[in-house]
């Protein structure tokens, strides 16, 4: 496969193509996390004629080093804390809950804007596949993957369309499996794998989410 992609529908193909073992499994689930997850995830629903839903999350970032995490928050309530790092900064209870408090209100925020009123998907016992647009370090997925073990799916695949070889590796250690059809090195990050890679609006989101909601089943939407 020649490398840049084009865009993130390009992608969705892309990685469609290696899922198509999921294809038209029933137990099988599909979560985007938003925003460049979703056009990527909506191309490979379409193909795989999987339902589609949203896996939010928030990095719960340490004082004053935002950039680094301490924890996150994600999709159904779930909190995931590194104790080890809270500790070893003797990061106070309070100052957490401060700062989990403002990241809950964005994930609210982006919940209410995504979704409306539609209730969150049920994942107990499914084969939940993570998407995103790519992948650096990975942490963002790791914070999905501790978010939604708690929640008890049957297993977790991690999809993506480009990774370094590195970040794929120890994303394996946490999921089931994990499908990646581009790891190139040097990586130089996400962004230089593709020849468009627009930030994805709100709006955006929200028109592929309506579009394959319509599109899926009544039995499916069901479920979630």
């Amino acid at each position: 496969m020649l490398l840049p992609y084009k865009d993130r529908a390009q992608a969705g193909r892309e990685l469609a193509n290696a899922l198509q073992p999921y294809a038209n499994r029933p137990d099988v689930l599909i979560l985007a996390l938003p925003r460049g997850g979703v056009p990527v995830a909506y191309e490979v629903a379409k193909a795989l004629k999987t339902p589609l839903d949203l896996m939010l999350v928030r990095k719960l970032g340490l004082p004053g080093h935002e950039e680094l995490a301490m924890g996150a928050i994600a999709t159904g309530g779930i909190r995931v804390l590194n104790a080890e790092v809270i500790e070893g900064l003797d990061i106070s209870e309070a100052e957490i809950e401060r700062i989990a408090a403002a990241e809950l209100q964005e994930l609210r925020r982006r919940e209410k804007a995504y979704r409306g009123e539609r209730p969150i998907a049920e994942v107990q016992d499914r084969c939940v596949i993570l998407i995103d647009d790519g992948l650096a370090t990975g942490a963002t997925m790791q914070a999905a993957i501790a978010a939604l073990q708690q929640r008890k799916p049957a297993e977790i695949v991690v999809a993506i369309p480009v990774a370094p070889p590195d970040t794929v590796a120890s994303l394996r250690k946490q999921a089931d499996a994990v499908i990646c059809p581009a790891m190139p090195e040097p990586f130089l990050g996400v962004g230089r794998w593709y020849e468009d890679f627009t930030q994805i609006t709100d709006a955006e989101v929200h028109d592929r989410l309506r579009r394959i909601w319509q599109e899926q089943p009544e039995r499916e939407s069901s479920k979630v």
